[in-house]
């Protein structure tokens, strides 16, 4: 939820045992952790009375549908295989041409 690194806790704790003292540290450690659940809680309530949750795995199942059908309307791969079959009927018949011309000139001379 917070990203807070190591060096700024260290800062936290200092000014907090400066401001608060070393006796009620402990007690403003406590009241800040219920504090802390209690949003989380509150958060994780109105997600659930929402329906975020499921409103966001719906989306995610809806895009996992999208990059299929994507996937699946792609007709590169076709093109490429219909391109290499064009190619080699083309030298089948350029090898045809060429014999058929050669066997003329043979022929005729």
């Amino acid at each position: 939820m917070f990203n807070i690194g190591a060096a700024e806790l260290i800062l936290i704790l200092l000014i907090a045992f400066v401001v608060v003292g070393p006796k009620d540290l402990p007690k403003i450690a406590r009241a800040l952790g219920r504090f802390v659940r209690y949003v989380r809680n509150m958060v994780e309530e109105v997600k659930r009375e929402t329906g975020f949750d499921e409103v966001a795995d719906e989306l995610k199942g809806v895009e996992r549908d999208v990059k299929q059908t994507v996937k699946e309307a792609d007709i590169r791969p076709d093109l490429q295989k219909t391109q290499l079959e064009v190619n080699q009927e083309l030298k089948s018949i350029e090898k045809d041409i060429s014999f058929k011309d050669f066997k003329k000139k043979m022929g005729g001379q």
